[in-house]
């Protein structure tokens, strides 16, 4: 909702504020992953080597990259959305459908991702969780961690969000900007 202008608060801008820096250093994976997969393919068409650790390293970047991305693109609002009813409607009413989508929809199924992703990269940690291919990667409590760690991210940025529209829409004193 683009068009639709948000106050900022306190809280937001701090989150804002994180979100933005930690999208910025992760846009840098992207050059990282595509180096990993220039160098995999070489090494395979060209030197007739497979490496399985390269392989298991293109999906832990591109998992690490998309699920840290997540709360950045949430964060700049350019996530997905089928505008096409929302934005004949007048900016309250935008508002409240947000507040809702994020009350009933994305606050639960956040929550649910974290209660239970923390417990699941915990386990993997204390078994010592190694990939079962061989010369796969080791430590893959790591990549299962991220899970969690993502979405908590997620979760700060939707309390971000809920702030500015809760100031927008009831006019909370001392947090209009």
């Amino acid at each position: 909702m683009d068009r639709l202008s948000l106050p900022e608060t306190r809280f937001s801008r701090v989150i804002d504020n994180l979100l933005e820096l930690m999208g910025q250093r992760l846009s840098w994976l992207w050059l990282v992953l595509l180096i990993v997969i220039v160098v995999n393919v070489t090494l395979r068409y060209w030197f007739d080597e497979g490496h399985i650790e390269l392989e298991e390293l293109q999906w832990h970047l591109y998992s690490i990259g998309f699920l840290l991305g997540l709360s950045y693109t949430y964060k700049a609002n350019a996530h997905v959305r089928v505008d096409v009813v929302l934005v004949k409607l007048p900016p309250r009413i935008q508002a409240w459908l947000e507040l809702y989508g994020i009350l009933l929809a994305l606050l639960p199924f956040v929550i649910l991702i974290v209660w239970y992703g923390i417990p699941f990269a915990l386990l993997s940690y204390e078994l010592g969780e190694i990939s079962q291919a061989p010369g796969g990667l080791p430590y893959r409590w790591f990549i299962k961690a991220v899970l969690p760690l993502s979405f908590f991210l997620l979760l700060l940025a939707a309390l971000a969000r809920l702030t500015r529209l809760f100031v927008f829409l009831f006019g909370v004193p001392g947090e209009r900007s």
